[in-house]
């Protein structure tokens, strides 16, 4: 296949922009003068590649203002004065590791150096400046006239691309076809060329909860007979090894707790969360090998039971952590009081919650500093092994503890807590609070959303709006769940639509949460153990997140005003094509 001349792909790009986007077409720059190349390389002591100086004969560059022609993330391309700045600035930057670099090979240099003397920057990147951008190299070798990519945070490294008339033709053919150019595809509006994400099609993705309801709980073995002490025989050479003194007091368990007054051990569970078909006495060694296994799929595992007069109490074994959400503490503390003991790092932590309010004046908070460290000869710092790092915060959470007695009738001893089964169940964690809106609604995604609200009737932009959140939730998938499709069509006629906590819309929404964490888990134990491949797919947790970021998006859509709801439902949006869908809709409407 014969590889178009920059000349003839430039033809096809000036084209392309003159019938669809005549405002960045516009802002293209004249030539570069065959004198100012020259300037450059003699400044610069190097020799443009002929494809960089055929492209910068046709244009220098484009004219940095709204709406210019941009090569996606890799920004506008450079004018003459902007590589022999960005080069000059890249060299002085890596001036003070240049020593460093000086035993490379040659053919090393350009892959591991950080800026060599032969590289030009062509592009400004997405920030339109030198932190980032595309890269030609122009020192005679394998890598002559090859495209590469800068970030001032991590680096260079090589592109697929030979040299700039590759790219500048695949450049030109994304543009007429409409497809993707480094993961985001061109899109002509209001006579601007943008750039925006186009996911036409979503797979159906495996279930990490399937899987786990297909799986068995594991159950603690029981206790092995104790060993028989080894009786030394005539003629016999034994050696006794000893691993630590038998008689010290084992780590004390300090979990964070969370008590609630008035409420059986059973509603406190339905308060968290809990799901149902798993709930039964379990002691902490079942409930920590429950909540390790498959069967859990990385949700909580929790125990519950009673305290005191008229108390109970739950401690975590397993999954993200629950107590201290805000949301979480609101449920516990309905109608009555919550007290939570926690442990954050060199932190102790007693807060009291009345009926979803936090009472400041009741807190607790105990600062100890790491002490598992000894100053040796000279000053020198070791680390001990097997102290406790934080003896000051252990302290302080047997002290508060204990307090809790005299204080609020709570009797609980940790160190009793383990071996008796208790009540206990996985959770499916409730959803985080939707933040309330900070900001005016101005754009999204380019587009002018702040001028759209203003000039569109309420009443047609919600219609407009539950529109395009049918589509997302049709792009997704979720329109498939009964309780989803029902919500959207009571939003389709106008009508009410509740959204009460533990009801079906509700469990739906915390299930496809449930289903994400689940994914990353499994993606992330395989990474981190390199053992067999995840039974779940990069791919398949993709899947999930966006089915879960357009529940939320509905979820918006029926608690926060139309405005900021709107931002959200459009900015989640697959198809790269929702202006027009947009514009569809309101004239519908």
């Amino acid at each position: 296949m014969t590889t178009l001349t920059v000349e003839q792909s430039w033809a096809r790009i000036e084209a392309w922009l003159a019938r669809h986007a005549p405002v960045s077409h516009g802002l293209l720059r004249p030539p570069a003068l065959p004198e100012e190349i020259a300037a450059a390389e003699l400044r610069l002591g190097v020799t443009f590649p002929s494809d960089l100086r055929e492209s910068l004969l046709r244009h220098d560059g484009v004219r940095l203002e709204e709406g210019t022609t941009t090569l996606g993330y890799y920004g506008p391309l450079s004018r003459v004065a902007d590589i022999v700045r960005s080069a000059e600035l890249l060299r002085e930057i890596g001036e003070d590791i240049a020593e460093d670099e000086a035993d490379l090979e040659e053919d090393e240099r350009d892959e591991l150096a950080f800026w060599p003397h032969e590289r030009l920057l062509i592009s400004l990147g997405i920030a339109w400046q030198t932190s980032d951008g595309l890269f030609l190299v122009t020192r005679p070798g394998p890598h002559h006239g090859r495209v590469g990519r800068y970030f001032d945070e991590i680096g260079a490294s090589f592109t697929d691309w030979p040299g700039l008339r590759h790219l500048l033709a695949d450049f030109a053919t994304a543009l007429e076809n409409g497809t993707a150019f480094n993961g985001r595809t061109p899109i002509a509006f209001e006579g601007r060329l943008i750039w925006d994400h186009d996911i036409t099609t979503l797979p159906d993705p495996l279930s990490p909860l399937g899987l786990a309801a297909e799986a068995a709980e594991p159950l603690v073995r029981p206790a092995a007979e104790p060993l028989r002490p080894v009786v030394p025989q005539p003629g016999g050479a034994y050696a006794v090894i000893s691993f630590g003194d038998p008689a010290a007091p084992p780590p004390p368990e300090q979990p964070d707790v969370v008590f609630v007054e008035g409420v059986t051990p059973e509603e406190l569970l339905d308060r968290l969360g809990s799901v149902p078909s798993t709930a039964r006495p379990r002691s902490r060694e079942q409930a920590r090998l429950s909540a390790a296994a498959p069967w859990a799929a990385y949700r909580p595992m929790v125990r519950a039971g009673t305290c005191g007069d008229g108390w109970s109490y739950a401690t975590q074994e397993g999954g993200d952590a629950q107590f201290g959400r805000p949301e979480v503490m609101r449920r516990l503390s309905r109608g009555t009081r919550a007290l939570v003991l926690a442990r954050q790092g060199d932190q102790v932590c007693l807060t009291l919650i009345e009926d979803g309010t936090e009472r400041t004046e009741a807190a607790h908070r105990v600062d100890s500093s790491h002490e598992d460290y000894v100053t040796g000869p000279g000053g020198r710092e070791w680390q001990r092994g097997g102290v406790d790092t934080r003896p000051g915060s252990t302290a302080a959470y047997t002290r508060l503890q204990a307090g809790l007695e005299s204080e609020y009738g709570i009797t609980w001893d940790p160190r009793r807590d383990g071996d008796d089964p208790l009540l206990s169940a996985l959770l499916l964690p409730v959803l985080a609070d939707v933040p309330a809106t900070r900001h005016p609604v101005t754009s999204v995604r380019d587009f002018d959303l702040g001028a759209l609200v203003e000039r569109t009737p309420p009443r047609r932009l919600r219609s407009a709006m539950a529109a395009q959140l049918a589509r997302l939730a049709s792009e997704t998938g979720i329109d498939t769940y009964p309780e989803i499709a029902r919500a959207l069509e009571l939003i389709r006629r106008d009508e009410p639509v509740d959204l009460p906590a533990d009801g079906p819309l509700d469990l739906r929404m915390r299930s496809l949460s449930a289903e994400v964490r689940a994914a990353c888990g499994l993606l992330d134990d395989a990474a981190r153990c390199q053992s067999d491949p995840a039974p779940v797919t990069e791919a398949d947790r993709s899947a999930w997140a966006r089915r879960d970021s357009a529940a939320g998006a509905l979820r918006e859509f029926l608690l926060l005003p139309l405005p900021a709801a709107a931002e959200t439902v459009l900015s989640r949006r697959l198809s790269a094509r929702w202006r027009d869908d947009l514009a569809a809709d309101l004239a519908a409407g």
